[in-house]
């Protein structure tokens, strides 16, 4: 069973290339949960689009719907259970049905992150907030909202070994969202990620460097890497960053699972250097000019 101490845990970090097959994304995860648990990590997360990359969204919607689908969840979250650990799917789609299905150009889907306690249920779930509408500079563009609904609650889980704020890729452009996270009391915020290798070069550790010291929490981003089927390439560089800003863990651009231990005492030490998140004050704006 994995055990941790009160003011620190031992995290992994799982950075792939995933494809459109279903079988192949879940066994390239199960290989490495196993081989994060074996490391005596106590939390393991999954970067953004782990069980499917797919541009698709009429083939996502169908296989996001299938029994098969739900047997892959199901069975991520049975290896949590197996082995004692908590496993954070980073994001995958999901298909909305009913009341919660509002677009109607097409299939609705929520883009979502799974946090699984150590006894296999689900113990917090999170869609993202901010759609990736975007047309970049190299010729790349992506329509997020087309097919994908927005979500509207930010969360901070309450877990054994810490409080984990959830956020998923573009939301790390809003900073807003992080500090009133780090408010509501995370001291660990993920970031789970399937950045651009032209917006990762240029902004991927600035951002993450920058949430982790305006939170003064730890931040850690898992994230897809290479060229994929779809034709996507992402950045890769899975970070860990401290409370003060120090890069800890950079997995570069290989795939696998990185780890290392949190010393979650390095959270007070930092908001006590720099108490900025107890310093909000009101104010205009004048924009007359």
């Amino acid at each position: 069973m994995v055990t941790h101490s009160d003011n620190s845990v031992h995290v992994a970090l799982i950075q792939m290339t995933s494809s459109k097959s279903l079988d192949k994304n879940v066994a390239f995860l199960e290989t490495h949960i196993i081989e994060a648990a074996r490391a005596n990590a106590a939390y393991v997360l999954s970067p953004e689009n782990s069980l499917l990359m797919d541009l698709d969204a009429k083939r996502v919607a169908e296989i996001t719907g299938s029994q098969a689908y739900t047997q892959a969840l199901d069975h991520l979250f049975e290896l949590a259970r197996l082995h004692k650990l908590w496993l954070h799917i980073g994001a995958t789609p999901v298909r909305l049905e009913g009341e919660d299905a509002v677009n109607g150009q097409g299939p609705c889907l929520a883009n979502r992150s799974f946090l699984v306690g150590p006894d296999g249920s689900m113990h917090e779930t999170y869609d993202k907030i901010h759609m990736f509408d975007v047309r970049l500079p190299d010729g790349e563009h992506y329509w997020e909202s087309k097919n994908y609904k927005s979500g509207a609650r930010a969360v901070v889980a309450a877990c054994q070994f810490a409080k984990v704020g959830m956020t998923i890729c573009y939301d790390l452009r809003f900073a807003t969202l992080y500090r009133q996270l780090a408010q509501a009391g995370a001291q660990i915020i993920s970031v789970p990620a399937a950045f651009t290798q032209y917006t990762g070069k240029a902004h991927w550790h600035v951002l993450l460097r920058a949430r982790a010291i305006e939170t003064g929490c730890f931040i850690v981003a898992s994230a897809q890497t290479g060229l994929h089927e779809t034709g996507r390439q992402t950045y890769g560089h899975s970070l860990i960053v401290s409370p003060w800003g120090e890069v800890i863990l950079d997995a570069g651009e290989d795939c696998g699972m990185f780890h290392t231990q949190l010393d979650l005492d390095q959270i007070e030490q930092a908001r006590a250097q720099v108490p900025s998140l107890q310093h909000d004050r009101p104010f205009d704006i004048d924009a007359s000019l």
